[in-house]
C-alpha cells in the first residue's frame, strides 16, 4: 500500500519515536515544581522550546505549545481580536484559509465583528495589492496561510506581511503545511503549526506570538504556556515534536528537490493519461510534495475508493461526494472543477517506482468509475435525431457529477450557437457547470435560480 496523503498526517518520524520513548521516562514530572524531577522535566520542555523556536524563526519565549494546530489558530485569532478590540473589530482572511480559521471568523462575525474575505485567482493565490487594500484603520488582525492545504499554492506571505506592518495590523500565518520545508519569510506577527504534519505526534501544536504584539489569551487561563494552553504539558509529545521538526528540516532541501521532480511528473502525465482532467493550483509557486487534479464525470468518493482498492491512499480537496451537497470552499474560491478531485501528497522517501505504478493504475480507476456512472472515457452524445436549437436537461435531485454528465451527453445535440438549459438544485453545480464550460470551450451564460444556460461554441467531435 502506498501512502500518498502526507498533507493530512505523517507517521511518527524515527527520531520522534526515539525522543518520545526517552522522555517518557524523564519528563513525567510537573515542570512547574522546583524538585529534582520537576527540574528535569523543565529542562526537557525548555530544550524542546528552543529547538522549535529555532525552526520557526522566533525567540523561545515567544513560542507556546498547544494541544493542536487548530487550538493554536483559535487561540491566536481570539487572543489578538480581544487585545486589539479598541483598534477595530475587522478581521481580514483569505478565501482559501483552513476551516479552523474560517470557523473562528464566523464566530467573530456572530459576536458582532466584521470579516473581510480576500479572494484568490484561479491558481488559489492571493493578489498582494488586493490584500493591501483590504487592510484599514479598523482592522484588528489579518490571517494568511503560507501554503494551501488542498492545492499546494504558496501565498505571497512576505509581501502581505510588509503590507500589514505598514498598516499597523498584525499578521497571523498558518504555516501548518509549509513549516516542515522551511521558515516563513517576512515580518509576520503570529505563526501556527501542527506536529503531525511533519512526523511529530498528534496533539501538539505551535503558537508563536512576537514580542510587541498585543495578545490576551482567551480565558479561563492558567500559568501553563502563558495561558495559551491551560493544563499539564505533555512533555514527551512536545519533545518528540521538536525533535521531528529539527530532523525533517535537516533533510528538507534535498527531499524537496527530489519530490518536486516526482510531482512535476504527475502534473505532466495525468492530463495525458486521463482525458477531461484538470490539474489545479500554481504550477511553480507551490509546495514540493503536493499536486491536486480534478476529473470530469467522476464521483470523487468513488474514485478515492477505487484508488484505495488499487493500493493508493490519497485524499480529496473536495467535499463534493455522494454524501454531501457542499463543494470544497478552496476549489469554489478558485473557480475550478470540484468533481472527481484527487489530492496526492507524497511523504518523504517516496520512491519513483511508486509514482510510476500510481500513474499506471490511475487511468483504469477513473475509467471504472466513469463506466459505473454510465459514461465512457468521454461523454457520448445521445441519439436524438435532428439537432434542436435548445435542449432542457432536468437534473434536479441529482448530485454532482450527474448534472455535468447529463449536460455533456446532450450538448452536441444542439447546433453551434444552440443552448442547453440545465435544471440543477445541487449547490456544487454552481461551481462545476461553469468550470466544465471553461474546460470544454462552451459558453456559460449564467444561472437564474436552478436554471443554468450553456451555449454550444466548441466544434462537434470529429469535425
Amino acid at each position: 500500500m502506498s501512502y500518498f496523503d502526507a498533507a493530512s498526517s505523517l507517521p511518527l518520524h524515527p527520531v520522534a519515536r526515539q525522543a518520545l520513548l526517552a522522555s517518557v521516562d524523564e519528563g513525567w514530572a510537573d515542570p512547574a515544581r522546583p524538585h529534582r524531577e520537576g527540574r528535569r522535566a523543565r529542562m526537557l520542555l525548555d530544550a524542546a522550546r528552543e529547538t522549535a523556536a529555532e525552526a520557526v524563526g522566533c525567540r523561545p519565549d515567544e513560542l507556546r505549545f498547544t494541544s493542536s494546530g487548530t487550538q493554536a489558530l483559535h487561540t491566536g485569532i481570539r487572543g489578538v481580536l480581544a487585545a486589539r478590540r479598541r483598534a477595530g473589530r475587522r478581521l481580514v482572511v483569505s478565501a482559501v484559509e483552513h476551516s479552523a480559521v474560517l470557523h473562528t471568523a464566523e464566530a467573530h462575525e456572530r459576536s458582532g465583528g466584521l470579516v473581510r474575505e480576500v479572494g484568490v485567482d484561479r491558481t488559489g493565490r492571493v493578489e498582494a495589492q488586493e490584500w493591501k487594500q483590504a487592510l484599514g484603520e479598523d482592522c484588528a488582525l489579518a490571517c494568511l496561510q503560507s501554503a494551501n492545504h488542498e492545492v499546494g499554492t504558496v501565498q505571497p506571505v512576505a509581501e502581505a506581511a510588509e503590507a500589514c506592518a505598514e498598516a499597523g495590523v498584525p499578521l497571523l500565518v498558518d504555516a501548518a503545511q509549509s513549516l516542515p520545508w522551511g521558515p516563513v519569510e517576512g515580518p509576520w506577527s503570529l505563526l501556527t503549526g501542527s506536529a503531525h504534519k511533519w512526523g511529530g505526534p498528534a496533539g501538539v501544536g505551535l503558537l508563536a506570538v512576537r514580542k510587541g504584539v498585543r495578545f490576551a489569551p482567551p480565558g479561563p487561563v492558567d500559568e501553563r504556556e502563558r495561558g495559551a494552553a491551560p493544563g499539564f504539558e505533555n512533555i514527551p509529545a512536545v519533545v518528540a515534536a521538536a525533535a521531528a521538526l529539527r530532523a525533517v528540516r535537516a533533510e528538507a532541501d534535498a527531499e524537496a528537490a527530489r519530490l518536486r521532480a516526482l510531482v512535476d511528473r504527475i502534473r505532466a502525465r495525468v492530463p495525458e493519461l486521463v482525458p477531461d482532467t484538470e490539474v489545479v493550483g500554481d504550477p511553480v509557486r507551490r509546495l514540493p510534495h503536493l499536486v491536486t487534479f480534478s476529473c470530469l464525470y467522476v464521483d470523487g468518493e468513488a474514485l478515492l475508493h477505487a484508488l484505495d482498492t488499487a493500493g493508493y491512499s490519497v485524499s480529496s480537496g473536495s467535499s463534493c461526494t455522494s454524501s454531501t451537497l457542499t463543494p470544497s470552499h478552496v476549489l469554489r474560491a478558485m473557480g475550478v472543477l470540484s468533481e472527481g478531485n484527487v489530492r496526492v501528497s507524497l511523504p518523504p522517501g517516496t520512491a519513483e517506482s511508486e509514482v510510476d505504478r500510481f500513474l499506471e493504475a490511475l487511468p483504469g480507476a477513473v475509467e471504472g468509475v466513469r463506466a459505473h456512472l454510465g459514461i465512457g472515457a468521454r461523454a457520448e452524445p445521445a441519439d436524438r435525431g435532428a439537432a434542436e436549437a435548445e435542449v432542457t436537461v432536468d437534473a434536479r435531485g441529482k448530485l454532482c457529477p450527474l448534472p455535468v454528465i447529463e449536460l455533456a451527453k446532450v450538448i452536441e445535440d444542439v447546433p453551434a450557437g444552440g443552448v442547453v438549459r440545465v435544471l440543477a438544485d445541487d449547490e456544487a453545480a454552481r461551481l462545476d457547470i461553469p468550470a466544465w464550460c471553461e474546460m470544454t470551450g462552451h459558453a456559460f451564460e449564467g444561472v437564474e435560480g436552478v436554471e443554468y444556460r450553456v451555449r454550444r461554441t466548441a466544434p462537434r467531435r470529429g469535425a
